[in-house]
């Protein structure tokens, strides 16, 4: 993660997440419509205070792009609750995907070119660290 990409991110961010409702409605959209097999690891799980679980990951992410060993340690103890709720490594990538893609739509013009390949090392950089917490291997996750 450079400077500037964590940059890009969190001024992207801030836009992003005053619009959260609607960013968590198309990720979660985006995700099942392209992932069915991922839905049922939400099985019977509310989906409005699933996508304010999502806004509030993403904020502790973002927030603590300065602070590698921070950032590193949350998102091992997150991958490890993601282990027993069924998640797969194979499914970062979709989960990136998505995002990217939410991010996008609910950016417009603001996700330009830079910033969303800014967005792309950062995921591939935080899920990785996540598999290899997780799992002990190291596997790519979002292209």
């Amino acid at each position: 993660m450079t400077p500037d990409e964590t940059t890009l991110v969190r001024q992207s961010y801030d836009i992003a997440k005053t619009m959260s409702g609607q960013l968590a409605g198309r990720f979660y959209q985006r995700l099942f419509e392209t992932s069915p097999e991922i839905a049922p690891l939400f099985g019977d799980t509310n989906m409005t205070s699933q996508a304010h679980k999502l806004m509030a990951t993403l904020t502790l992410m973002v927030s603590s792009l300065q602070y590698p060993d921070v950032l590193l340690s949350a998102s091992g103890e997150l991958a490890e609750r993601h282990v027993n709720y069924g998640v797969k490594p194979e499914h970062y990538a979709p989960v990136g995907d998505a995002l990217i893609w939410a991010l996008e739509r609910s950016l417009g013009p603001e996700f330009d070119a830079e910033t969303k390949a800014a967005w792309q090392s950062i995921y591939a950089t935080i899920s990785s660290a996540m598999i290899e917490a997780a799992y002990g291997t190291e596997i790519e996750a979002a292209e």
